[in-house]
């Protein structure tokens, strides 16, 4: 909870000094969106478990600065789910840039937690603030990375993408890393095409993991999945 007060406070500190040095006030934009996926894709994970997922989010902007909230359902294993977000990002010629605090919220899951004060998918996480991310972006072109610090939940816990697009084709690799468990880290790649501004086809697949599932070992599911997404802008 400390780092977390710490990283929005950073996080707000850093935006307050960089929209003090725009010469010209910018108004506040809000915009939302509503979208429905046949399933939950998280880190190459259908968290739904086949079950579909609808989201939606809004969010409110002013130069670079925003924040906001994203709500979806299909997570089968602590129900639905907020997300309330607070960043700020920028470009500089094909340079990009962004940082923002996320909290993830699951109004229906237990608050229950180990002897060590953590949470696993579960049990956990039934209160805003219980697990958080600092995320900072970077771009140049079409290529991006991003690394997710965690601020509350698992510690020992982080997570890392590099990304690149060619006109309505992207790819994604992200790698899931945990500094004291070993079968917690895997690799995954998606694969994206945006047919237009609204229909989307991802397929994602896990390509790398500690657990042998040839050797009957336990671990993540490595059949590629096929993710079908539609979203609409909605008119504020």
């Amino acid at each position: 909870m400390k780092k977390l007060s710490q990283a929005i406070a950073l996080t707000s500190a850093v935006s307050a000094a960089l929209l003090a040095a725009h010469s010209v006030q910018a108004e506040v934009e809000v915009s939302a969106s509503a979208a429905i996926a046949n399933m939950y894709l998280w880190r190459g994970q259908d968290l739904g478990q086949g079950v579909p997922a609808v989201s939606g989010d809004v969010t409110a902007s002013m130069g670079g600065l925003y924040g906001g909230v994203w709500a979806s359902s299909g997570d089968s294993a602590l129900g639905q789910e907020y997300d309330l977000y607070l960043g700020y990002g920028g470009e500089a010629g094909e340079f990009s840039y962004d940082i923002s605090a996320w909290t993830y919220v699951y109004p229906g899951a237990s608050e229950d937690a180990d002897d060590d004060g953590n949470y696993t998918r579960t049990d956990a996480r039934g209160t805003t603030f219980d697990a958080s991310d600092l995320i900072i972006s970077v771009g140049y072109g079409p290529v991006s990375a991003s690394y997710y610090y965690v601020l509350a939940g698992d510690e020992n816990a982080s997570y890392a993408t590099l990304g690149g697009e060619m006109g309505a084709f992207a790819a994604t690799l992200g790698m899931q890393m945990h500094s004291e468990d070993d079968s917690a880290e895997y690799t995954h790649l998606d694969l994206s095409y945006a047919y237009n501004d609204n229909l989307s086809f991802t397929l994602s697949k896990i390509i790398d993991q500690d657990a042998d599932l040839d050797k009957g070992e336990s671990g993540l599911d490595e059949d590629t999945k096929v993710v079908v997404s539609y979203s609409l802008p909605i008119e504020l």
